[in-house]
């Protein structure tokens, strides 16, 4: 575990104080911030491209927000645990929100996108912040209820933002989407600086920043993500600019190892791999993002093109897990505290695998209500899964190195994702290729689908493409498992709160 007495005294830091109920509202709030402006875009680009121009670069308002939030995430953990975590929240806020005003207030595409970064640079302050300050606020007995709080909130919003974003657009004003974070923001941010108060640092006049690590990281991050990213969408993968983007994120990782083995307090610290805990809890989340691709983003286009369900219809066998996730995890606390954060994980995880290799035998076309089951029994599988290992792997750290540790765990999970959709966007593309002919890919059939002139040959390419990515999505499942059965230790090592 690295310097017993240093975790032990860290262990003993005082919590954050203040009136907890106003705190934890202003993290619910924060987390649906974060959580809906990664959704709450997809069913305005119509308006916002009519509006401003530029549909050869509307894939940039996502590609940008992401890749601000993702390679942030580690420089503001340290941050958090160098300087506490209320300056970084306040600081990420005030930033996400002057993003939002930005947003809104964009005279062209160009501009737009350059604000959703803004936006990005905030946002990711407040997804690792409040996670790490929910483990701040809770004992470990009690950390399960809020955790299932912001799981919630997370798994609501980001299935409500598509529709509240298309309300928005459709009736008032697509910049409206973006002005609504403003009062929810500032209400907040006015709770955070009322109602948080943290214990003076020692060490915070003589903290030392590893700016020249962060920037590495930053420009690292950035460089690979957007190779991912862009990757047989923008350009083909073994074009010059996808070639150029991996030797160049290649050279970065080379300048960060470097760096980040120099610096006194480096923004990665070795220890965040060395420890078999937080290594495997990383590689476990790693998969979970990976995986979370197959629903995310395929299932909508099984539901319509194979199912012919409607696009609300489409959304609801999707949001099926979102009820079940957040109570499977709640619920989580009475399974590891009996047999283990890392068996719960496995049997969690291993439920999912089983689920997910299920789907490609569903039969063709099928009904409505089987997918929906699986989702159903997904969504509990997962949140027995992650919950534990998040709760687990705070616990096994103190105050002063919790920021670094649910960064990383985050950061993680967030690649994982990116790699997810460029991997398993490249084996949906190919089967369809391999059925259909010629260069078909899934954009260019769902455009088929919305027009309703998809064959049936079409159609019964969907769902063997769908199915194919499943059959990946479960193989990652599988390698969280083998993760957590070689990797992980058996029982965590807790510290005491």
């Amino acid at each position: 575990m690295g310097s017993t007495s240093s975790a032990a005294r860290e262990a003993a830091r005082p919590a954050a104080t203040g009136r907890r109920g106003a705190v934890v509202a202003a993290l619910m709030l924060s987390m649906a911030l974060a959580a809906l402006d990664s959704t709450i875009v997809s069913t305005a680009v119509p308006q916002i491209v009519a509006d401003l121009g530029g549909f050869s670069l509307f894939s940039w308002l996502f590609s940008g927000y992401l890749l601000a939030v993702t390679v942030t995430l580690p420089v503001y953990g340290k941050l958090s645990d160098t300087f506490g975590r209320k300056p970084v929240l306040v600081v990420g806020s005030v930033v996400f929100l002057l993003g939002s005003l930005l947003c809104a207030l964009a005279w062209n595409m160009e501009a737009l996108i350059a604000f959703r970064v803004v936006q990005g640079l905030g946002g990711g302050a407040l997804q690792g912040t409040v996670q790490t300050l929910a483990a701040d606020l809770y004992p470990l007995k009690d950390r399960p209820k809020i955790q299932s709080k912001l799981s919630t909130v997370w798994a609501v919003s980001a299935v409500a933002g598509p529709g509240l974003g298309g309300v928005l657009a459709a009736y008032a004003d697509w910049r409206w989407i973006f002005l609504v974070n403003l009062p929810i923001g500032a209400v907040a941010l006015w709770l955070i600086v009322r109602h948080l108060h943290e214990p003076e640092r020692e060490t915070g006049a003589h903290a030392r920043v590893d700016w020249a690590g962060a920037l590495a990281v930053f420009a690292c991050g950035g460089v690979l993500l957007a190779a991912l990213v862009q990757g047989g969408v923008a350009w083909p993968w073994l074009s010059a600019p996808s070639l150029a983007l991996f030797g160049t994120g290649l050279a970065l990782v080379a300048v960060v190892v470097l760096v980040e083995r120099r610096a006194a307090e480096p923004i990665i610290p070795g220890w965040v791999w060395r420890r078999r805990t937080i290594a495997a809890v990383n590689l476990a989340l790693g998969a979970l993002g990976l995986l979370m691709v197959a629903p995310t983003v395929f299932l909508p286009t099984y539901a319509q093109g194979v199912l012919g369900l409607a696009p609300v219809a489409a959304g609801f066998v999707l949001s099926v897990w979102t009820l079940s996730w957040p109570i499977s995890a709640a619920l989580s606390q009475h399974v590891y505290r009996r047999i283990g954060f890392r068996n719960t994980a496995m049997l969690g995880i291993g439920a999912a695998a089983l689920i997910l290799f299920a789907f490609p035998f569903l039969p063709y076309p099928g009904q409505a209500w089987q997918p929906t089951l699986l989702m159903l029994l997904l969504g509990a599988a997962l949140g027995l899964f992650q919950l534990p290992l998040i709760v687990g792997v705070q616990s096994t750290v103190g105050w002063a190195e919790r920021g670094t540790t649910t960064a990383s765990v985050l950061f993680c999970r967030q690649t994982g994702q990116t790699i997810g959709a460029a991997l398993f966007g490249a084996v949906a593309n190919g089967v369809l290729a391999a059925r259909l002919g010629g260069a078909s890919d899934l954009d260019s059939v769902t455009r088929a689908l919305d027009s309703g002139s998809a064959p049936e040959a079409t159609r019964r390419a969907i769902a063997d493409a769908v199915h194919a990515v499943y059959l990946g999505a479960s193989c990652a499942a599988a390698l969280a498992f083998l993760v957590l059965l070689f990797l992980a230790p058996r029982k965590f090592p807790v510290l005491k709160d």
